[in-house]
């Protein structure tokens, strides 16, 4: 009998640490993707919702932490400034993520006499992709054509991003009048790539 005791203690205690871990620790959001085995790149949430944004910061905070384990992929999300807000044109905008459809309806403005958004990458043009962006010097709309046609953006093969990422600085890649800016941001367009979002190659 008391060798039995000593068993249900052991199995109590155990349980009751994978409870407080469960309960506490964990969004029921978290523990969802945790139980069925989804990357942050496969949120159940939309894009640039609360809960999108919630689950990233939660994520990284339990990875600082050392209480979740993840893919290299997932780990790229959360060492980015995803899920983080700065000040753009005196507007709070997330970081690291395209603006949202809302606020995009706001960015128009004419190109050669007809109206476009800014900052909303579209396949097509002389090149695989395409963006009009507003040039901050000259305050004129410049139409900025990237992407080789006929070659695959590699967004889905981890090693291709990274070397794409080293190759060309994408970190020091801060001018959107230039291809090479879109180029390292595609992945963040997942709309218009129809691979997962990622925030560098």
């Amino acid at each position: 009998m008391a060798s039995n005791r000593r068993i249900i203690m052991k199995i109590t205690k155990q349980n009751l640490r994978k409870l407080i871990k469960e309960e506490i620790l964990f969004s029921e959001g978290l523990k969802y993707h945790m139980r069925e085995n989804l990357s942050l790149s496969e949120s159940v949430y939309r894009p640039g919702s609360k809960a999108f944004f919630d689950l990233i910061n939660e994520t990284r905070a339990r990875h600082l932490t050392r209480d979740v384990m993840l893919s290299e992929a997932d780990i790229e999300l959360v060492e980015s400034d995803l899920g983080k807000w700065g000040m753009y044109e005196e507007r709070e905008v997330a970081l690291d993520f395209p603006i949202t459809e809302e606020a995009d309806a706001m960015l128009e403005a004419e190109y050669q006499g007809r109206k476009v958004k800014l900052n909303k990458p579209k396949r097509g043009g002389k090149k695989k992709f395409y963006v009009y962006v507003k040039n901050p010097k000259t305050g004129k709309v410049k139409k900025v054509s990237f992407g080789a046609k006929g070659m695959s953006t590699g967004l889905r093969d981890l090693k291709r991003r990274k070397s794409f990422k080293a190759r060309h600085n994408c970190e020091d890649k801060n001018d959107k009048t230039t291809p090479g800016y879109w180029s390292c941001r595609i992945g963040r367009h997942p709309k218009v790539t129809g691979a997962p979002y990622v925030t560098w190659w």
